[in-house]
């Protein structure tokens, strides 16, 4: 189920259909919609368009994607907000279905929506953000689709509004006094940090001191899901060592194939790749969507990411948003994926044909 929020400009966007939050009579004003018609060619795009004619509420209809870095533009028409009691979420609804399903008939392997009728039709934002969520994850859940979907947002203001995000993230958002602590402390960049801490904490010198921890000493928060690495590492033994833990996983808790990629945001395609043998070392964000989609404990997920090689880095901000979800068993991964957007963090699954 490859489904990406990003921060762009939809007109720079790459996918075989861009959706125009469009006006439903043959012409364009303001917003995302002017913007659209200014990259795709503003004369040539109005000429096809006057074609169609009006389009109702809900409603789609198809142009060529002209200058766009498209093949198709789908044009649908949002809600005008009027409170709520007017049919709003319906029509709001049927916009993403109806352009969803037009996208699978024309055969597209991937599509790019904006935030439909949030800019001068003034639908809220958050509610916008969980109908469009969960439109194009019910879609993309559906046995016979296969597809890349892309929100692209200008600002993240709906995601912290959002009702979707589950729990607080203000501590983790903001990270520059941390950054200048490490800095002024160690005179390393948050990065050098990173690196020389862990090797610090899993490779101590023999001569080194005060880097135990006595019986009476609090542990940092993360202390309590690194482990001894070694439990877990491959021998040589083993070929594909994290196929074989993701095929014992499947088996253990009775998930197919589809469920399995779909739930963890993974095309089939580099899924395919995976149980085949073909990937020997899966990105990490491949690895940590699994943790999520396949609802594996703390524990679980230790074990799948040393089979790749991996490890939670407790000075990394994604991997300690990823722990604190399994530790609630917040499993949903486009609600994940949301989190991590508004703290600027990369999003987890695999939205390419490769790894």
């Amino acid at each position: 189920m490859p489904f990406q929020i990003i921060r762009n400009d939809i007109t720079k966007v790459k996918a075989d259909a861009i959706v125009n939050s469009a006006n439903p009579k043959p012409t364009y004003a303001y917003g995302t919609d002017a913007a659209i018609y200014k990259a795709a060619g503003a004369e040539i795009l109005l000429k096809e368009r006057k074609k169609i004619g009006d389009i109702a509420s809900g409603d789609v209809a198809v142009t060529p994607a002209f200058a766009l870095k498209a093949k198709y533009i789908i044009h649908t028409v949002g809600p005008s907000w009027e409170g709520g009691d007017k049919g709003e979420f319906d029509i709001l609804r049927n916009c993403y279905a109806n352009s969803l399903n037009k996208a699978k008939e024309l055969g597209c392997k991937s599509i790019a929506f904006p935030l439909i009728a949030t800019g001068v039709y003034g639908f809220p934002k958050a509610q916008a953000l969980t109908i469009a969520v969960n439109e194009i994850s019910t879609f993309l859940m559906r046995d016979d689709v296969e597809m890349i979907v892309k929100l692209v947002v200008f600002d993240d203001k709906a995601f912290r509004l959002s009702e979707n995000i589950f729990f607080s993230v203000e501590s983790f958002i903001n990270d520059k006094e941390v950054i200048k602590a490490h800095k002024e402390e160690y005179g390393l960049d948050s990065t050098e940090f990173d690196r020389k801490a862990m090797l610090a904490r899993i490779q101590p010198q023999e001569n080194s001191h005060d880097i135990s921890v006595s019986k009476n000493e609090t542990l940092k928060p993360f202390d309590e899901y690194t482990y001894d690495k070694s439990r877990y590492m491959n021998d040589g033994r083993d070929e594909h060592p994290f196929t074989d833990k993701l095929i014992e996983i499947l088996n253990k808790k009775d998930i197919d194939n589809i469920t399995a990629y779909k739930r963890s945001n993974v095309t089939k395609k580099a899924f395919s790749k995976i149980m085949c043998g073909d990937t020997k070392n899966p990105q990490k964000k491949t690895v940590l969507a699994f943790c999520i989609g396949l609802k594996l404990s703390l524990e679980e997920a230790n074990e799948l990411l040393a089979s790749a090689d991996m490890a939670f880095n407790p000075y990394n901000k994604r991997d300690k948003l990823v722990v604190d979800c399994i530790k609630r068993k917040q499993y949903d991964i486009d609600k994940v994926n949301q989190m991590l957007f508004i703290c600027n963090q990369p999003e987890l699954g695999n939205y390419d044909a490769g790894q």
